[in-house]
């Protein structure tokens, strides 16, 4: 006899394991609200850089590089989302384990025979799927393959975001100095018109001659003005990587001690050895070769299935008040070209990944030569800038100056001294945010700081944080 209430209670038990609906809806405005109000806690990010570079000095005068990566490694919204994708492809991972459910199969049959005792049919199946071999195999392999993959994903955004926010730096850091030595030419040029115009009101001068200088000045305000816009742009970059409104710098100081005074030529430092590791080492070219061997998972998988599937089906019979016990054992043939098509598309595809590695690694080395050239020659210029021009126009403009004491010189041309040398500064500042601007790409091309208290940091404990 067929014991249907220990059917029934087996499948209430079942059903009361399963995982209940809870709606998590998400509202924007509330979201909006709450990173206007966001807040950089000091004191957290201290102590997380005291944990992840326990070497590097602590900077008491605002927020140094080490800092605003610590505080961007939090609170990026970027970095979140790279790093929610890990926890998304360690729960397929952890799903790929299962495999496919079985099959429950009720049948029921009625025939009217005399001969028998009961008129019914009843009986019950199970198809259990064999989850063994090749496909199991490959279809594992695919899905650590993805964990590895959003891995460095999750590597190259943070590494893509520490780069936008160096740059933004750069460009604050340069723009700050513009604005001072701009605010000092215009103070300058404010003198020089003055002293013109008394000339001209007595009569030694022209009133058309002061229009060149009048333009002159509009151009030098427009180039104060710019600058000034830029200084806001970079904090308001700065502010957005972090994941705060602009107000939460307001009264921050960002830090970079050692801006004016680059390294020397990096090129003497970076040995070919350690070219490859970075290049081996590089999120992008690692994701390639992951992404490769995924392909190499597809192959096994397309080759797997060449062969059938085999699956069990025990099963369970009352035909009219006789209890019968079958098994079944059940084949899933490949098509009729043995998959042979599809076996030939993932070789194509792993052929044209295999290709894809190769052109990352070459797009890497010659990023690698492009930023060493880059980095050389705008050192030199900067060498020569500092070695040359600055001394050159700061000495006549210190002779200016002593020749003004004197009164051998008029206000006018003593002005034009000394906003040469402020230019010459200028140009300074712009061959040294060349230099910096190249000391990033260099950065970006081995995928590794090569100076500052970044380079203090310990991985390992970077990730343990997290």
């Amino acid at each position: 006899m067929i014991r249907w209430p220990l059917i029934s209670t087996g499948a209430l038990a079942l059903l009361a394991g399963c995982v209940s609906y809870e709606p998590k809806p998400i509202s924007v405005s509330d979201r909006a609200a709450q990173r206007m109000d966001a807040r950089l806690d000091l004191d957290k990010i201290a102590t997380e850089s005291r944990q992840i570079a326990p070497d590097a000095p602590q900077n008491s005068a605002g927020l140094d590089r080490l800092a605003l990566f610590v505080a961007l490694v939090d609170h990026d919204a970027k970095v979140a989302q790279a790093r929610a994708a890990i926890a998304t492809a360690q729960a397929e991972a952890r799903g790929s384990r299962q495999g496919p459910g079985p099959t429950f199969t009720l049948t029921s049959e009625y025939a009217k025979d005399p001969s028998t005792s009961s008129p019914w049919l009843l009986g019950a199946a199970v198809d259990l799927p064999l989850d063994i071999g090749g496909q199991r195999k490959a279809r594992l392999d695919r899905a650590d393959l993805a964990v590895l993959l959003a891995r460095y994903d999750y590597a190259e955004t943070l590494w893509s975001e520490r780069m936008a926010l160096r740059r933004a730096l750069i460009d604050g850091e340069i723009a700050r100095r513009q604005v001072a030595l701009g605010t000092e030419i215009l103070g300058l040029r404010d003198r020089q018109i003055a002293a013109l115009e008394r000339q001209v009101a007595s009569g030694e001068l022209a009133g058309a001659l002061l229009s060149p200088y009048r333009a002159l000045r509009a151009q030098e305000l427009r180039a104060l003005d710019d600058a000034g816009a830029k200084v806001v742009a970079a904090r308001a970059t700065v502010a957005g990587l972090l994941g705060v409104p602009v107000a939460a710098l307001a009264d921050k100081a960002l830090v970079w001690e050692t801006f004016d005074m680059p390294a020397g030529d990096p090129a003497a430092a970076i040995a070919t050895d350690m070219r490859v590791k970075a290049v081996s080492g590089r999120a992008d070219v690692l994701r390639a070769l992951a992404a490769y061997d995924q392909t190499e998972a597809d192959v096994r998988l397309e080759i797997a299935k060449q062969y059938p599937s085999l699956s069990l089906a025990p099963g369970f019979t009352w035909e009219r008040g006789l209890v019968k016990l079958p098994l079944s054992v059940n084949l899933a043939f490949p098509s009729f070209d043995l998959n042979r098509a599809a076996i030939r598309t993932a070789l194509a595809k792993r052929d044209e990944a295999g290709a894809a590695v190769e052109q990352v690694i070459a797009a890497a080395q010659a990023e690698i030569d492009a930023a060493l050239i880059e980095r050389r020659a705008a050192m030199a210029a900067l060498d020569r800038l500092r070695g040359s021009e600055l001394p050159q126009t700061r000495a006549s403009a210190d002779r200016a100056e002593a020749r003004l004491t004197h009164g051998q010189i008029a206000r006018a041309d003593w002005a034009d001294a000394q906003m040469a040398a402020l230019a010459a500064q200028l140009g300074a500042l712009d061959a040294l945010a060349r230099v910096q601007s190249a000391d990033a790409a260099l950065e970006n091309a081995l995928r590794r700081p090569l100076e500052g208290p970044e380079t203090m940091i310990m991985p390992e404990r970077l990730e343990a944080g997290r």
